[in-house]
C-alpha cells in the first residue's frame, strides 16, 4: 500500500508543478499568439470561420475568408435533387444518414434502388 500512496503523492506534486508552469507561461503564450496573428493578418473571425471538407475520417478544416469582392454577400445554396422517393411521397437526396422511412424499407428486404427516381 505504501507504493500506491507514494505514487499518488508524486502525482499530486507533479500536477501542482504542471499547473504552476501553465499559469506562468499563459500570458507569454498569449502574447506570442497575438504577435503571430498580427504578423500574418489573422483575425478572430478567421479562426472561427472554418468549414469541414472531404469525406471519411481524414476531414480537413479549411478557413473560409470573405474577400473584398464578396462585400459580405452570402452565397445561395441550391438544394440537392432527390434521388429516392418513398411510397408515401417522402424523398431523399442520397446524402447524409439514411432517413428512417428508407431504413424501415431496407429492413423489410427492399433495395434502395427500388425507390430510385
Amino acid at each position: 500500500m505504501s507504493n500506491l500512496m507514494e505514487l499518488q503523492g508524486q502525482i499530486e506534486k507533479l500536477q501542482k508543478q504542471a499547473n504552476d508552469i501553465k499559469a506562468r507561461e499563459f500570458d507569454k503564450t498569449v502574447a506570442q499568439i497575438k504577435a503571430q496573428m498580427l504578423a500574418f493578418g489573422i483575425t478572430v473571425r478567421d479562426l472561427t470561420a472554418t468549414k469541414i471538407t472531404g469525406k471519411g475520417k481524414g476531414k480537413v478544416a479549411k478557413t473560409v475568408r470573405a474577400t473584398k469582392a464578396d462585400n459580405g454577400a452570402k452565397k445561395t445554396v441550391k438544394p440537392v435533387e432527390a434521388k429516392y422517393r418513398g411510397p408515401n411521397g417522402e424523398s431523399w437526396s442520397g446524402r447524409g444518414l439514411m432517413p428512417k422511412w428508407m431504413q424501415a424499407l431496407v429492413a423489410e428486404g427492399k433495395s434502395k434502388q427500388d425507390f430510385a427516381i
